[in-house]
């Protein structure tokens, strides 16, 4: 498996970064992509599959830490992405939420 889980939703309480410029401040770090789960359980293949899907957005994946789980909130096509290239781990900015 490529993920730690697959999910639906967020289960962890608003946090109010909405846009990549509020993700900016949080420095990005290696996540191993078997410890995320994601939040989204589809995908649209073209964004995967297109030369330049992170165009619009961070280039870096948004994770949210809460109670010691980490959930891939933004970049579910980055780590697809990485995981088809065969890399087993993602840059990505991390939110921890007490």
């Amino acid at each position: 498996m490529i993920f730690k889980a697959v999910g639906e939703g967020r289960p962890y309480p608003d946090h109010g970064l909405q846009e990549p410029k509020d993700w900016a401040h949080l420095p990005p770090r290696q996540i191993r992509l078997e410890e995320l789960t994601t939040t989204r359980a589809a995908l649209d293949l073209r964004a995967l599959l297109a030369e330049d899907c992170t165009f619009y957005g961070d280039i870096f994946c948004h994770v949210v830490q809460w109670r010691d789980e980490l959930y891939l909130e933004d970049g579910l096509h980055r780590a697809l992405r990485a995981a088809l290239q065969g890399r087993p781990a993602v840059h990505g900015r991390v939110l921890v939420l007490a």
